[in-house]
């Protein structure tokens, strides 16, 4: 894989643009894709509905998206929000601190409190300044603790 650079001095800042040019889709060019998202560091924001309104929140204020009634709903520790895509087009929106955690959730590790065990393989993520909670299947337990061990 080659990395060039051009220069544009008539390019307006807010005008720049990063192209990748491949083949195909392939594994490499979507972890590149995502690692130049995560460095970028712009707010990424996400439209999401309540109602009849549309609202842009920060992908750093949402705590979790989950499936019901074959409906996504994005969580903040406070409200909920529909989203308009399905699960697995969020895992290919989303940077890589929001991991799938369950069959019907995916979880911003960034904002995970604790992680509970109350049966034996029953397990919860909580949240610091929410009483929302999900569940962890077991399935994605151990994916999921390595991750958040690589983030201390």
């Amino acid at each position: 894989m080659k990395i060039r650079i051009e220069i544009d001095e008539n390019l307006n800042p807010e005008e720049e643009v990063v192209v990748i040019k491949a083949s195909s889709i392939s594994e490499e060019v979507l972890a590149l894709q995502k690692a130049l998202k995560e460095t970028i560091g712009t707010e990424q924001k996400l439209a999401l509905y309540k109602q009849e309104r549309v609202f842009y929140l920060s992908l750093n204020e949402l705590l979790f998206f989950e499936t019901e009634g074959g409906r996504v709903f994005a969580h903040t520790p406070e409200e909920m929000y529909e989203a308009q895509y399905r699960l697995y087009e969020l895992e290919e929106l989303l940077p890589g601190h929001f991991m799938r955690i369950s069959k019907s959730t995916i979880l911003n590790t960034r904002k995970v409190y604790s992680v509970s065990s109350s049966l034996p393989g029953a397990r919860t993520a909580e949240f610091k300044g929410s009483y929302k909670q999900v569940y962890i299947s077991r399935h994605y337990y151990k994916a999921l603790q390595n991750k958040l061990e690589e983030t201390r």
